[in-house]
């Protein structure tokens, strides 16, 4: 018996909303990675983009436990010589509290080519409106 590999017309995607206000910010991740992934799906194919698109609403109400808020820094580099920067994740909350959503979650997705196309199916938004209303996505209860 030969194994089912599903072809990209055979993958049904669909588009979700997720509203993070209130939700923890790492188990929010989790479940929008398995999302992105497709793992939910019967077709998932570990080699293969089969997950949907996920909508993030609500990214400034999203919580963090314990002492995350002054203790967990982000770190990236410029390219320049001494060009590391920290921010502590409360500033970037107040500041940009999509980028932490988003980085939480695409942390969760391959390093790889794979990851990326995942991830390009990744909005996030500060507040409550999106503009992703001709899509019809669904409000999935997390």
């Amino acid at each position: 018996m030969r194994s089912f590999i599903p072809g990209p017309k055979e993958i049904d995607r669909k588009w979700h909303v997720v509203d993070a206000e209130g939700k923890v910010l790492g188990r929010l991740a989790t479940r929008v990675a398995k999302l992105l992934t497709g793992k939910d799906k019967p077709v998932y194919t570990p080699f293969m983009d089969s997950g949907d698109h996920v909508i993030i609403i609500n990214a400034e109400k999203v919580r963090l436990t314990g002492k995350k808020l002054t203790d967990k820094i982000y770190r990236h580099h410029t390219g320049y010589p001494g060009g590391l920067r920290e921010i502590a994740a409360g500033t970037l909350l107040a500041k940009h509290p999509e980028r932490l959503v988003r980085e939480a979650v695409l942390g969760m997705l391959p390093k790889t080519k794979l990851g990326k196309a995942m991830g390009k199916k990744l909005k996030v938004y500060r507040g409550p409106q999106h503009p992703h209303a001709a899509q019809k996505p669904a409000a999935m209860a997390l």
